[in-house]
């Protein structure tokens, strides 16, 4: 049984390459892909089948994918080009013959309105119009976006944001990785839509009260307009498009589009997940 992961060269998709091991499938069997694989050199010396797949490249994908039973396809990074990188992996899926193609989209997807949503959308969408054998693993939001911000956090005290009240589910990218290895190495997935987050929403005034509480230091949030954060985290160095992705995510997040009290994601890793508290702790270490 062939398992090929999408971007193994990412953060994500090197935890599920590591997951996969890990639930004892052989090395031999998981095949990891990206477009640079000097990256991923080390998981060839330990067996693992690296090969380059090119999401523009449809031949690279052709030759990546062969002989694959499951696909892991990880969303790909630059939002006005995923959905074609998406179609052309999918085709590149079928073309294969794979069984099940796992696919990381979004918490609610099909009714959520942010700019990156739709996109999750469309991709949906379209394994079901080629009708893909597949399951939706829809992420929230992950841990380490907020714990990546810890250095600007504390240099100025403050959590910033546009999401008001709204609470995300974020979970860790290791517990992500580890339900989507959980799900293609057990049965009974196909067709299975799971909503995917933290045992425990925070909202961001809470993350700026655990930072506070972890470092001894005065940390507030402040919520910004969503135009105003825009042009904080351009500022701050961020492309402007970027920036602007995020601050609309933000207000996803404050209409509850980044939340879900599922539970799919500790059933699938059978363990409660990563919490807040301890994701700041380790980031600080």
């Amino acid at each position: 049984m062939s398992i090929v992961v999408t971007g193994a060269t990412g953060h994500l998709g090197r935890l599920a390459v590591e997951a996969l091991l890990r639930r004892g499938v052989p090395a031999s069997d998981v095949v990891a892909t990206g477009r640079d694989t000097a990256g991923i050199k080390d998981l060839a010396d330990r067996g693992v089948v690296v090969r380059r797949a090119d999401f523009g490249d449809p031949d690279s994908l052709a030759a990546a994918f062969a002989g694959a039973d499951k696909l892991l396809l990880i969303s790909t990074t630059t939002v006005d080009e995923r959905l074609g990188n998406h179609r052309r992996a999918i085709d590149a899926a079928l073309a294969a013959g794979v069984s099940l193609v796992a696919y990381t989209s979004m918490t609610h997807a099909d009714t959520a309105t942010t700019i990156l949503a739709a996109t999750h959308r469309a991709t949906e969408e379209y394994l079901r119009e080629r009708e893909v054998p597949s399951v939706l693993l829809r992420n929230s939001w992950y841990l380490e976006n907020y714990t990546a911000q810890l250095p600007m956090v504390l240099r100025y005290g403050a959590v910033i944001g546009a999401a008001g009240e709204g609470r995300v589910s974020a979970a860790s990218r290791a517990d992500f990785a580890e339900a989507a290895a959980a799900v293609l190495t057990t049965e009974g997935h196909t067709g299975a839509v799971y909503e995917l987050g933290g045992d425990q929403a925070f909202t961001l005034a809470e993350l700026a009260a655990t930072v506070s509480a972890a470092t001894g230091k005065p940390i507030a949030y402040t919520d910004l307009p969503a135009d105003k954060l825009a042009e904080a985290l351009t500022g701050a160095g961020l492309p402007a498009e970027l920036a602007h992705v995020l601050a609309d995510a933000d207000l996803g997040l404050g209409r509850g589009e980044l939340f879900t009290d599922s539970g799919d994601l500790s059933r699938l890793i059978g363990r409660p997940t990563t919490s807040l508290a301890d994701a700041v702790a380790d980031a600080l270490r």
